[in-house]
């Protein structure tokens, strides 16, 4: 995959994040280089795939 990268200003307000998956990436900046990967030693059978948790609310 090739992703061009235009740098330009960046302002930010306001975030609110609803859920998190199990495994996420979150992420206002700049980067050089993002390097994702994944293992399982785990049987297919013991592995539980469920939806998005919740945050708690904030009061």
């Amino acid at each position: 995959m090739n992703l061009h990268v235009e740098n330009k200003q960046l302002c930010v307000g306001d975030v609110r994040i609803v859920g998190v998956a199990s495994a996420s990436v979150f992420l206002i900046g700049d980067t050089e280089v993002i390097s994702l990967s994944s293992m399982f030693d785990t049987p297919p059978e013991s592995v539980i795939i469920a939806p998005f948790v919740p945050l708690p609310a904030e009061g």
